[in-house]
């Protein structure tokens, strides 16, 4: 029996306001940024933003720059930091700006490689920082924080003005990257001292045309004066270690039309208490600034976040009507070392979540230490696709269809929805969550009714969407005089190829991929595979199998050639889109891709990596003092940079005593379980040595030592220096070999010390069955070295 799925498209509303809100770009810029009730504009064009948190005084200066072109080369638009107080003025009245907490030289990064950069100042963060970011000094005052106390706000005066010397002449006006600055975070029932923070702000000589803050809990903002952002996670570190996964994370897999989540920072505020009523639907577009790339672990609660949840999460928001992917944290980090104190919010701090003391590696796509995840490519997939569509996107309108799930629990009605215009669009389809999987949707069709046309019924068969599939398909897409009506595989980015542009689209997994064309506008298809049938005023493209070769050829009506490249899904997760080698390319490389000017930087863990190219070079690219073998790969060129295999990555783990019984369980902040004293790491973890030879010493850039471990905590030291740590959770521990101090390593060897996890500690450990986990111990270890390959111009 054919599942119906039907969907009206409305006539086309109103235009949205204008004009209503107080934002304004600095005069005579060549692109002004401009503010609607439903999208925001730069340079007369719709425009949606993808931007990632990356906290610079969390990962070092020296290794900034290339992370920052990873981020780009992942679809990041614009980088968001938090500029943490305390990072900087740890003792009052001595402000750091130096070295991992140089704030200019990280924002003149930004710009350099094109990047919009968005400070988000403060004074309160959050960020898992002690205090929220204010420093000890400030909260020893007699004054109360977060209020406008003249006590408090003195103080916050000279930050906004230290801040704003440091960024100086880095505003809009001057061509600078700043394009919105966020005031506080979380507060959501002090209007006043929100205008307060701006207006200080302002006078330090803080400039930006969006100033933005947190929307989330029922936020009550002063007017019109901020731009609100919202956010949504897929799990959640701040809830009860015995509370399930909460429905706060739950809804963000659903096509709706809230925005606001009352689960964020709950751990902080009343949740019963909202602030204000919704913000009207047409008064701000639907921005965000913290979808969760990934989630932070505490000791209570450790959740474990993967590719494919972040993904759904993150189409669905599209789908739902974002124009403004915003991600927390794209990159993850390290707490710095504090002089006075450890800088992680904890029990002893009255926070109610014991974190790590240093890690603050978030599973992010790009990882504590620039490691290249699962969740980047995937997330990668959605970013080319804005790219390249995202003025297309903005203007359009999320609309639901007929069949609606009944509720937060419903897993057996199919979740999608439709961004439309009102003549074309893009069909969304979401069938994954975490943790509950969804079921296959067999015999599934979909139609779409147009206003001013009959409804487009796609696809020709009814197929099974699968259980996991999250998809993007397009209606009515015009390409290069080509319309394509419909199309069951997701468009990925165009390119000029071979005389053609050829649009690039991914197959989803387990759905057979068709193409639908406008048959006035096509003289001629040509395909390599499958059949060609023209079906009432189409011409249907069947039977293509997906994969690098995979090009339906098009000669349009008007006389433009488009090329059709149905990638498979796995394939389509290695594409990166690029300047390189004097022209726009598409690479295919399941590694980390860089593109800095005549320089294409490969960051591979292979004994010999390859990588694809289309349009090729005109001659073959070189890697200096490496020979590169060429093949074709379909319709791409395949490159292999033949090099020396790398050596043997087991690891000799020495024993060195046995853990003894796991401490007894103690609660702290609302009752909740606090990580045992460092005594009990001291006297009861188990104790393993690990030596690193020699050749890693000399070249530990990026080197990683891989442990797969059990137990309750883990902690790393050279000497008696803490180094790295985690609570385990089942993923496994990377440390960073560049990260540790040469000499001592080579004299001390690195400690690692593993503590047992009582049976009746109340704890949340995901996926884990029996005991044998809560054991101590160190299974297996592994060094993984990631080589940075510098390919040029032949």
């Amino acid at each position: 029996m054919v599942t119906p799925h039907r969907l009206r498209v409305p006539a086309p509303s109103a235009p949205p306001p204008t004009g209503h809100l107080p934002f304004a770009d600095a005069p005579g810029v060549p692109d002004p940024i401009e503010v609607t009730g439903r999208r925001l504009t730069r340079g007369g064009r719709p425009w949606f933003p993808v931007s990632g948190e990356f906290h610079y005084s969390r990962y070092p200066a020296r290794e900034w720059e290339e992370e920052l072109l990873k981020m780009k080369a992942g679809g990041v638009s614009a980088v968001a930091s938090y500029v943490i107080w305390i990072h900087h003025e740890e003792i009052e009245g001595r402000l750091r700006f130096d070295g991992d907490r140089d704030l200019r030289r990280f924002a003149e990064l930004c710009a350099r490689h094109g990047l919009d950069f968005i400070p988000r100042i403060g004074p309160w963060c959050h960020a898992e920082v002690r205090n929220g970011g204010l420093p000890d000094w400030l909260l020893a005052r007699a004054c109360t924080p977060r209020t406008d106390d003249p006590a408090y706000l003195d103080p916050v005066r000279a930050w906004f003005a230290a801040v704003a010397e440091q960024l100086r002449g880095l505003d809009r006006a001057r061509g600078g990257p700043i394009v919105a600055i966020q005031i506080e975070n979380e507060l959501y029932d002090q209007p006043g001292h929100l205008r307060t923070l701006k207006r200080l702000a302002q006078d330090a000589g803080l400039n930006a045309p969006l100033w933005t803050s947190t929307a989330w809990g029922g936020v009550r903002l002063p007017g019109d004066e901020l731009l609100p952002l919202y956010g949504g996670y897929p799990e959640a570190f701040w809830t009860e270690a015995d509370g399930g996964w909460p429905d706060t994370c739950r809804k963000h897999f659903f096509f709706t039309h809230e925005r606001d989540d009352e689960g964020i920072g709950a751990d902080l505020r009343p949740t019963t208490v909202r602030g204000a009523d919704p913000v009207p639907a047409d008064r701000f577009p639907w921005a965000t600034c913290e979808l969760g790339g990934g989630m932070a672990v505490a000791y209570h609660r450790r959740p474990r976040v993967e590719a494919a949840d972040v993904a759904a999460l993150g189409l669905t928001k599209i789908g739902c009507g974002s124009v403004w992917q915003g991600y927390y944290m794209f990159h993850g980090g390290t707490n710095p070392p504090g002089e006075l104190t450890t800088l992680q919010e904890s029990h002893a701090t009255g926070y109610p979540n014991d974190l790590p003391v240093l890690t603050y590696d978030f599973q992010a796509p790009l990882g504590e230490y620039g490691q290249v995840r699962p969740s980047y490519h995937a997330l990668r997939l959605q970013h080319l696709l804005l790219e390249c569509f995202g003025d297309r996107i903005a203007p359009m309108e999320s609309v639901l269809p007929e069949r609606l799930p009944t509720g937060q629990h419903d897993r057996e009605t199919l979740r999608w929805a439709v961004r439309t215009d009102g003549t074309s669009g893009f069909l969304f389809v979401t069938n994954h969550q975490p943790h509950e999987p969804l079921p296959d949707h067999p015999d599934t069709d979909f139609a779409v009714a147009f206003p001013d046309a009959p409804a487009l019924t796609l696809p020709s068969v009814p197929v099974t969407v699968p259980s996991g599939a999250c998809f993007c398909w397009p209606l009515r897409l015009d390409v290069a005089g080509l319309r394509l009506e419909w199309a069951t595989a997701q468009p990925v980015c165009t390119v000029e190829a071979g005389g053609r542009t050829v649009l690039v689209l991914a197959a989803a997994d387990g759905i057979a991929p068709e193409l639908a064309l406008d048959a006035d506008t096509v003289a001629s298809v040509a395909t390599p595979s499958g059949d060609v049938t023209p079906v009432a005023g189409r011409i249907l493209v069947s039977g293509v199998r997906p994969g690098t070769d995979a090009l339906v050829e098009v000669d349009a009506a008007d006389g433009s050639r488009v090329g059709l490249l149905v990638l498979d899904a796995a394939t389509a997760r290695t594409v990166y889109r690029g300047d390189a080698w004097g022209a726009e390319r598409l690479v295919l490389c399941g590694d980390g891709v860089v593109f800095d000017g005549a320089e294409v930087r490969l960051h591979s863990p292979a004994d010999e990596p390859s990588f694809a190219v289309l349009p090729a070079p005109d001659s073959a690219p070189v890697v200096a003092g490496t020979r590169v073998r060429e093949a074709a790969d379909g319709v791409f060129t395949r490159y292999t940079i033949e090099a020396a295999p790398l050596p043997d990555g087991a690891v000799p783990v020495t024993l060195v005593r046995p853990a003894g019984p796991a401490p007894e369980p103690v609660t702290g902040v609302q009752g909740r379980a606090s990580v045992p004293a460092d005594k009990y790491v001291e006297a009861v973890a188990a104790e393993y040595r690990v030596d690193v030879p020699e050749d890693l010493l000399r070249a530990s850039s990026g080197v990683l030592l891989r442990l797969r471990w059990t137990g309750d905590l883990a902690r790393a030291y050279v000497g008696d220096v803490l180094v790295a740590d985690q609570f385990f959770s089942g993923r496994v521990w990377d440390i960073g070999l560049e990260r540790l101090p040469v000499e001592a390593l080579r004299t001390e060897g690195l400690r690692l010390k593993v503590l047992p996890l009582a049976a009746d500690a109340r704890v949340h450990v995901p996926g884990q069955v029996g005991e044998a986990w809560r054991a101590a111990g160190v299974q297996h270890a592994e060094w993984v070295v990631t080589r940075t390959w510098r390919v040029r111009a032949g």
